[in-house]
């Protein structure tokens, strides 16, 4: 009998350290999910209302922030 847990590594399938940019995204995606809601429409709101735009410095649209979503992996 194994007295242990199996280790988990909330990192396991980091490839980098996130940058700047995905610090950032990440911390406001964490405040609108609080305080605007979690469908896609509240989401890109949110981070339009709070200037945080797409890595090319665009305002979100809903395909957009699928399609970096889509490339980040989330």
């Amino acid at each position: 009998m194994n007295d242990t847990w199996p280790y988990l590594d909330i990192h396991q399938s980091r490839t980098h350290e996130p940058t700047p940019y995905e610090y950032k995204l990440a911390a406001t995606l964490e405040e609108v999910f609080t305080h605007e809601g979690h469908e896609l429409t509240d989401v890109v709101r949110g981070l339009n209302a709070r200037q945080v735009h797409a890595a090319d410095g665009a305002p979100w649209t809903e395909e957009s922030f699928r399609a970096e979503m889509n490339r980040l992996g989330a």
